[in-house]
């Protein structure tokens, strides 16, 4: 059975290990059950295949599960709550009824937020940092849920880009904070592809040493963007070598979990990027 909500302390990942940070790199494999996800690999309403993928990833080492029902790909159609409702708690309830490891909801809505936990999810993902729907962390708090709170604005406009981004990260921690959320749950991130240029993108993964200094876990998501589509001129099928690459760069700068489509791949970057950055060994190994 999958966790309910719990801190982040209480979680036990892949395989019922205990979670601490920075004894390796977690991995957290995204299922959309959307039908228009800018990866091409939304599930809608389908159940059967949702939970056959959770199950695979499970299988495959994934840590956690993030869940999310209104895509967020540029140009993309806000749906209401009802809608969202409607595609996210099915899916929950079939995931959390047969895969043991935390789920997390990816949503910016309280309402959504309160029910994604009673249907099984333990964390909630607010990919507007509270910005939307600052209940959200009321709802979080309430509930003993942690937060992931990712940066995201409506322009590529700033005066100092990380910077600026970090300002608004404290903010959004300061925030949930304030609502009762502790700041052993609360996870950032900088928000890849959210509100940012391809040059921002990359610019942001060559410092992300300056926002670990943040003093939270960081969770970097570049699976599939378009900006490794841009510099590598390769379609979305066809990004896993550039997605490894950004989550190798990644780990080297302190990032604690990746979100990622591709598991299996993924967890293979990370177990090879975590013995040489943070000396993480196989169980069984002998120096």
């Amino acid at each position: 059975m999958a966790q309910r909500a719990a801190t982040l302390t209480d979680l036990t990942v892949a395989q019922g290990e205990p979670l601490a940070w920075g004894r390796r790199t977690y991995v957290m494999g995204i299922i959309n059950v959307t039908p228009d996800s800018f990866s091409g690999d939304g599930l809608g309403s389908d159940i059967p295949a949702i939970l056959d993928r959770a199950l695979r990833f499970e299988a495959e080492g994934a840590d956690f599960l993030d869940v999310g029902a209104e895509s967020t790909r540029p140009g993309s159609t806000p749906i209401s709550i009802e809608e969202e409702l409607h595609r996210l708690i099915p899916a929950l309830e079939a995931i959390a009824s047969r895969v043991g490891l935390p789920i997390s909801a990816d949503t910016h809505k309280a309402r959504v937020a309160r029910r994604a936990i009673e249907a099984g999810a333990a964390i909630i993902n607010d990919v507007w940092g509270l910005k939307a729907d600052p209940e959200v962390a009321l709802a979080a708090a309430e509930a003993g849920a942690p937060l992931i709170l990712m940066h995201n604005q409506e322009t590529t406009d700033y005066h100092d880009l990380v910077r600026d981004i970090s300002g608004s990260l404290s903010r959004s921690a300061e925030v949930a904070r304030r609502a009762g959320v502790p700041d052993q749950s609360i996870i950032l991130d900088p928000g890849i592809g959210f509100g940012k240029t391809p040059d921002q993108n990359l610019e942001i993964l060559g410092r992300l040493d300056e926002l670990k200094a943040l003093g939270y876990p960081l969770l970097v998501g570049t699976s599939r963007k378009s900006t490794i589509g841009k510099v590598l001129g390769t379609p979305l099928d066809e990004r896993v070598e550039g997605t490894s690459a950004t989550v190798a760069l990644a780990i080297a700068a302190g990032a604690d979990i990746v979100r990622v489509h591709d598991v299996k791949q993924i967890v293979r970057v990370c177990r090879m990027s975590d013995a040489v950055v943070r000396g993480w060994r196989p169980a069984g190994w002998s120096r």
